[in-house]
């Protein structure tokens, strides 16, 4: 038994390694840029409750994660990817923590819960969302903490009130972070689950009723006061979303089938976790396994019945299956030396696999890497001795049958990518003819007119730009500018610019440079522009 001390040191020395080392090394996607453009216009602008962006309504997600990102920015600056990504680094920090409680509260077991922090902690959905400007793990990890409290409540007799309003409270920061999906994709499953499995006290009526009366005040007060203020939008809103629920991103029920593989690493020993039959018997608590096993398949059924399905989806599947794995590597941890053949190759096979990454990578890496190392030579140096150093650690003790070494050679493997490897971003087949928002800025100063973007603008460019564009399309139709002569950006497809040349017919419209943000030289049309001084006849 590990002392719960020491637990908490490397789990949280983990969790800085992994959610906040580097991060501002890789470029900011368009999810991020929406969410930094609303917290950045709340900080320009003032728009904290009526949040914007592009200066254009934005109340399709609610707004906690938005206010912390803002906060954050208005701390260590406005310019600081790392700043705009920390909230999201210490969600995921939470996370893992919350997983561990869950874990040692329902097995008493303080090793086998550090053993649940870690894989949670190195699974990639949760690692990504942890360093991703979006606010699914917001949402999740306000959760996650309400479901702590939760089992407080029913399974302790002191402080019910108090677990209930805690319960109640960050259940409303949940929904104040992406409305209901945590509520179905996280809290629902469990529910079933804990029933099932533990039963639920009676005697907490009171308690709970007051819990619920606190998550409904804050779930609800940010979505009644702007429905309140600005009807009209947020019913239009409201109704395209739901479309898109139904209507976009459809796939079928079994899209989610292949979920366990979302954890990345894991992908081999979290498949065998769920192998009931033959798991059943061999771990340690096989009640706290059942719990387990029901919360996350039922988290899947549940995902698999909402038409519009997306990978990213699955994360909140990651932190019960997470705890389910744990069972299965502790079980290898008292048993795997005597085990049979049959058993054990499945666990050659994921550490030879991981072995075999880290023994290659010097070689493989300076191949794939090229002369875009250049600039780049230390991290790829550093990378490529401690990857190959823990690759003869993991393979060493894996032959040794010490598969204890071997697990935490894998979670030193992931941290060592992390804090050296991710700097090599930069080297990966960059963009030779990236030309970003300067090329808009030098127009503007030397025509000396305002721009706008005919369709619809990129959040990516926006947020480098640094301040709002305005769209000439409303939804419905094109609004022609006041002014006598401007700048347009028109997407670079023969669709938006035969469709510009037909708006702007009675103008004069002369192709004056280009723009392209694509960070990589693999292309995206999005995220190029041609750019047009226009003027009237």
């Amino acid at each position: 038994m590990r002392k719960s001390n020491k637990d908490i040191f490397w789990l949280l020395l983990a969790c800085i390694l992994v959610f906040f080392v580097n991060l501002d090394a890789i470029f900011v996607n368009i999810m991020e840029a929406r969410n930094f453009i609303t917290a950045r216009e709340m900080l320009q602008n003032g728009n904290w409750i009526f949040t914007t962006i592009n200066e254009l309504p934005r109340y399709e997600k609610p707004p906690l994660p938005t206010w912390l990102t803002a906060i954050s920015a208005s701390i260590f600056g406005l310019e600081s990817l790392f700043a705009m990504r920390l909230p999201a680094a210490v969600l995921g920090t939470i996370s893992v923590f919350m997983t561990y409680q869950i874990a040692l509260k329902i097995t008493q077991n303080k090793s086998f819960a550090f053993i649940s922090g870690l894989v949670a902690v190195t699974s990639f959905y949760i690692l990504l969302s942890s360093r991703d400007g979006q606010w699914d793990i917001f949402t999740h990890g306000f959760m996650l903490v309400c479901i702590v409290f939760v089992m407080k409540l029913f399974s302790e007799s002191e402080n019910r009130y108090r677990n209930a309003l805690l319960g109640g409270l960050f259940f409303g920061f949940s929904f104040l972070s992406k409305g209901p999906v945590s509520l179905y994709a996280l809290l629902l499953p469990f529910l079933i689950a804990y029933g099932v499995v533990f039963k639920f006290k009676k005697g907490r009526v009171l308690p709970l009723l007051t819990g619920l009366l606190v998550a409904a005040v804050v779930s609800a007060s940010w979505n009644v006061y702007v429905y309140l203020f600005d009807t009209h939008t947020v019913k239009e809103i409201t109704t395209r979303e739901t479309g898109n629920w139904l209507n976009y991103n459809v796939r079928p029920f079994y899209y989610y089938w292949s979920f366990f593989v979302q954890s990345g690493l894991w992908t081999i020993p979290a498949f065998i976790s769920l192998l009931y039959p033959y798991l059943k018997n061999r771990v340690f608590d096989k009640k706290a396994y059942q719990f387990s096993l029901l919360w996350t398949l039922a988290a899947v059924v549940l995902l698999s019945i909402i038409p519009e399905k997306k990978s990213r989806y699955l994360l909140p599947v990651l932190f019960p299956l997470a705890i389910n794995t744990a069972f299965y590597v502790e079980y290898l941890f008292r048993s795997f030396i005597s085990l049979k053949a049959k058993e054990t190759w499945p666990v050659y096979l994921h550490f030879g696999i991981i072995s075999l990454i880290g023994l290659a990578f010097p070689v493989a890496g300076f191949v794939y890497f090229g002369e875009n190392l250049e600039g780049n030579m230390i991290w790829y140096l550093l990378s490529a001795v401690s990857l190959f150093g823990l690759g003869v650690f993991i393979l060493l003790n894996l032959i040794r049958k010490n598969i204890q070494k071997s697990f935490y050679g894998t979670i030193l493997f992931i941290a060592v990518i992390i804090c050296f490897g991710l700097p090599l971003a930069q080297a990966v087949n960059p963009n030779p003819d990236y030309r970003g928002p300067d090329v808009l800025t030098a127009n503007l100063e030397k025509y000396n007119v305002p721009a706008y973007e005919f369709k619809q603008f990129i959040p990516e460019f926006i947020w480098e730009y640094g301040k709002a564009i305005p769209v000439l399309y409303d939804g419905t139709d094109y609004q022609i500018p006041d002014e006598d002569s401007f700048l347009l950006l028109v997407e670079e497809s023969e669709h938006e610019l035969k469709t510009a040349m037909n708006v702007f017919e009675a103008f004069s419209m002369e192709h004056i440079d280009s723009i392209d943000i694509n960070p990589v030289a693999k292309q995206k049309v999005r995220l190029k522009r041609v750019l047009f001084y226009v003027e009237k006849w």
